[in-house]
């Protein structure tokens, strides 16, 4: 129990992995074998949550920066170190995403039905790729969690997939890669201006955050060393115009993948600009706000008009991610107090409303083997339960008030407003585009007459389903009324955050902020 109390973050990290490689171990050559496997694996991803709670329990928001640290020399040659800790930023992604495991895992033990030891292997080796990410407090060790997520998603797309899997995956895993290549020479300069400043090569983050690099102009040191993590960030955000692998991967992944993938791994983008980009490079953050602004603004409106012409359910889910992503680029690059909270909130809500969303489009499936809209219509009457949880999720994915999804909306457009009227007007519109297209194709699918004769006899949900689903319900309405419950843990990092990124200009910001809207954001 000693050594758990010293190394809780690194066995939480790494628990997924170690028992994903005992999992290969379980023969799946007879119907108890495969139990026993998608058993096994749950119960990997229950103790993994488990543990997660044990670090949530321990971290205490008015403590240290960093928390549960740990620190082993890697490369000390070059500075380069396993170092992990905990913030408020990294606290809540890392339990949205041990939260999401275990029902990722429940949604598959139908839907996978060949090589499954491989398949709940690669959705515990993505798990400890992802927590490695949120935790990485080395700059390097950072960039090798990012890149090992390629590699898991890339198998789950292109052998689980649909029929153009192939395609999909690839484009996945050219679109991230070729972006992260820019972030790795950008690590490499940091830690040779590391050497240059203070005598030795460093990538750790505290270390980085004392450098002073020219920052005037466009060709400053600063303007390009943001450039290319931000080009890696937004391609994983995903941002207009770097958005077009989303909805392939989307409509192509298992069930599974696309609820991990949009509830998680698009969070990588944003956390990214937190965690790096922001802090690191703060006067090219003031440069390019104007153009983020913009880029995240289309990306609000493009995403809802193209969703809103999908005649695919789930295509029309993925792009509604690319818009609601786009709320967390102008609320980050707001740089206020209100529109950040927003932001990083955003990112929890459209975790667990867009993975409820794409499990129910996957249960759909299941029992139709289409995705089409016209193919439905009339589902109410044979299938109340799922149309009660696809109504909740739906209101939540337009905001509605009492859900998750209005808190991070409303103090994104509150903090938007600070910064810049036009985008605050362009967002507000996007609200509205986002009800016309998510209503317009629940009213498709779930009213009117049953014309298709396949949806007389189809089943309502199962008690595994129901399983899946009230957790995510639960989270919808436990965000929704109870947002200071997770802005208490939040807050001291969020104005950490903008006290690197914005220096003297984050108290003017605060100052000038309505004082509901900023009690609002600090949870009083």
């Amino acid at each position: 129990m000693a050594w758990l109390d010293s190394h809780l973050l690194t066995t939480t990290l790494f628990l997924p992995l170690v028992w994903a490689i005992f999992g290969l171990m379980i023969p799946t050559g007879t119907p108890g074998g495969r139990a026993t496997l998608r058993t096994w694996t749950l119960l990997g991803s229950i103790a993994t949550f488990a543990l997660s709670l044990l670090i949530y329990q321990r971290y205490d928001a008015a403590g240290a920066e960093f928390q549960l640290a740990e620190a082993i020399d890697w490369l000390p040659a070059l500075g380069i170190s396993y170092q992990v800790g905990m913030d408020g930023i990294s606290l809540w992604l890392f339990l949205l995403t041990t939260f999401l495991m275990p029902v990722a895992i429940l949604s598959s033990y139908q839907a996978i039905e060949h090589r499954e030891r491989e398949y709940y292997f690669l959705l515990l080796f993505l798990e400890t790729a992802m927590l490695g990410a949120f935790v990485a407090l080395d700059v390097f060790l950072f960039y090798v969690f990012w890149e090992l997520l390629l590699i898991p998603m890339y198998f789950l797309i292109g052998i689980w997939g649909g029929k153009d899997r192939i395609y999909a995956a690839m484009k996945f895993f050219l679109y991230t890669l070729v972006g992260s290549l820019l972030m790795l020479v950008a690590i490499f300069y940091l830690a040779y201006q590391h050497k240059v400043q203070f005598g030795s090569y460093s990538t750790t983050l505290i270390d980085l955050y004392r450098l002073r690099l020219p920052g005037e102009g466009y060709a400053s040191a600063q303007s390009l060393l943001f450039l290319a993590f931000a080009l890696a960030f937004a391609i994983k955000v995903p941002l207009f115009p770097l958005h077009t692998w989303l909805p392939d991967a989307h409509v192509q992944a298992p069930t599974a993948g696309s609820v991990i993938l949009a509830a998680v791994l698009l969070k990588m983008g944003g956390y990214g600009f937190m965690r790096f980009a922001f802090p690191l490079f703060p006067q090219a953050v003031l440069l390019y706000q104007v153009h983020f602004l913009a880029l995240g603004a289309i990306a609000i409106v493009y995403g809802a008009w193209v969703a809103m012409v999908q005649p695919d359910i789930k295509k029309l889910v993925a792009y509604s991610s690319v818009s609601h992503m786009g709320y967390v680029v102008i609320g980050l690059f707001s740089l206020n107090p209100v529109a950040a909270m927003g932001s990083y909130y955003q990112m929890l809500n459209h975790g667990i409303s867009t993975g409820a969303l794409f499990l129910l489009v996957g249960m759909i499936y299941e029992r139709r083997h289409t995705r089409e809209i016209s193919a439905f219509g009339g589902i109410t009457r044979v299938m109340p339960l799922f149309a009660v949880a696809f109504m909740i999720v739906t209101l939540s994915s337009i905001a509605l008030p009492g859900t998750n999804g209005f808190i991070g909306e409303f103090l994104i457009l509150l903090g938007t407003w600070q910064a810049s009227r036009a985008t605050a007007v362009v967002a507000a519109l996007g609200v509205i585009f986002g009800a016309v297209y998510m209503l317009w194709m629940f009213q498709r699918v779930m009213f009117g007459p049953v014309n298709h004769k396949e949806n007389e006899s189809l089943k309502d949900l199962s008690f595994r389903e129901l399983a899946v689903l009230i957790p995510m319900i639960v989270a919808i309405f436990a965000m929704g009324v109870f947002p200071n419950f997770f802005f208490s843990k939040l807050d001291p990092s969020i104005s950490r955050f903008l006290e690197r990124s914005t220096g003297a200009a984050l108290k003017v910001e605060a100052a000038s902020a309505p004082a509901t809207a900023v009690y609002a954001a600090k949870g009083e």
